[in-house]
């Protein structure tokens, strides 16, 4: 049995010492390509536009400083992002410093050997900046899609990415699973234009899948979309406990917080963007899931220092940045700027604000703290 660290008591706040990292923190925007309507008007833009915005949206981070720009995969009539890495090769073209990756792929009901050659080709395209987040999704319409046994959850995610890494390590491979035919002896490629793809593991909060990434010696990537933020803290923990005792140096195995976000010039101002898309499509899924639709009062509570979602004005998202960082000691964060429909020009000024007020201040502040701690 798995042990998790003790959740905090009520009210008291888990200090993480932050990893030795001698990079900046990173800072990047992860989506899954909504085409919901607009909630007022019950409209929505066409498939053709909203890519095309989207990746007026990616060429604009990749201006302005942001680290990374991630695609999730989704198989729903809500999302466009059924194939991320046709529209990051398409991103890649019309960028130059951004990295880009999934969030997540599917690994469970891929091919890996599809998932390396798309991604390895998506690395050749951008010149070395591809990354794989590999999860086991949160939504179930890809098993049937593909032709996988739900039942086989977890066995095909942990035997499909055990595939995946070793087809990074070596040119040739041999290899025998249970859910798909043998290897023998066989290259794959293209090789990628790095020596080996990042391939990070997301998780939502099981420790079993925090212990296989700490295991492997993979970076992980936390999904933290609801509840008071310090009581991640003992995923993260035992993430680095895990991988010391595997053998690998915590030091070395990035963390990543994937969490929900929007900002604008005012605070309240992008409290009310962000909410009606994102009621919406939160309301639309939790009726699907049996989940208690959530409220203004429920939504303006997760905006406050110790809530999950980074909504508000630049100055709230730096100190909700730093205040987690005093948690977790992270290196990366992603927000997931739009849970349904916003306007494309709001969309556009949040990425701006990002990029340029919020990641400097919050790069530096970050860079001094770890300059203090090694003193």
């Amino acid at each position: 049995m798995i042990r998790l660290p003790s959740l905090p008591r009520k009210g008291r706040i888990i200090i993480s010492t932050p990893t030795a990292n001698h990079k900046p923190f990173e800072i990047g925007v992860y989506s899954f390509v909504e085409l919901t309507p607009e909630p007022a008007s019950g409209l929505a833009i066409s498939p053709a536009q909203r890519i095309s915005n989207l990746l007026e949206t990616m060429e604009l981070a990749d201006q302005v400083g942001l680290d990374v720009y991630a695609l999730g995969e989704h198989h729903r009539t809500e999302f466009l992002s059924s194939a991320p890495a046709v529209i990051l090769a398409a991103a890649a073209a019309r960028t130059k410093q951004i990295r880009l990756s999934s969030a997540v792929t599917v690994l469970s009901s891929d091919d890996p050997v599809r998932v390396f050659q798309d991604f390895a080709t998506l690395d050749l395209i951008s010149q070395g900046r591809a990354e794989v987040m590999a999860g086991r999704g949160s939504f179930i319409e890809s098993f049937p899609l593909f032709g996988y046994d739900l039942k086989d959850y977890n066995e095909l995610f942990s035997e499909k990415l055990g595939l995946l890494l070793a087809l990074n390590a070596a040119e040739k491979i041999t290899w025998a699973g249970k859910h798909r035919a043998p290897l023998h002896n066989l290259g794959v490629y293209p090789r990628p234009h790095q020596a080996k793809l990042p391939v990070w593991v997301a998780v939502g909060g099981t420790p079993e899948s925090v212990v296989r990434a700490a295991t492997l010696g993979l970076p992980m990537a936390l999904a933290i979309i609801g509840g008071m933020p310090e009581r991640f803290a003992p995923f993260v923990e035992l993430y680095r406990v895990s991988a010391a005792d595997a053998g690998h140096d915590p030091a070395t195995l990035p963390v990543s917080i994937n969490s929900h976000g929007f900002i604008a010039d005012d605070s309240q101002q992008a409290a009310d963007d962000y909410w009606p898309g994102f009621s919406l499509m939160m309301n639309k899924i939790g009726h699907e899931r049996g989940w208690n639709g959530i409220t203004r009062q429920q939504y303006d509570a997760s905006r406050t220092l110790r809530g999950s979602d980074f909504i508000g004005n630049p100055d709230e998202i730096i100190e909700k940045i730093l205040f987690q960082h005093s948690i977790f000691g992270h290196q990366r964060l992603l927000l997931q700027l739009g849970v349904g429909s916003i306007a494309h020009s709001k969309m556009l000024r949040a990425i701006e604000l990002l990029g340029t007020l919020v990641a400097p201040v919050v790069r530096e502040e970050i860079r001094r703290r770890n300059v203090k701690r090694e003193e």
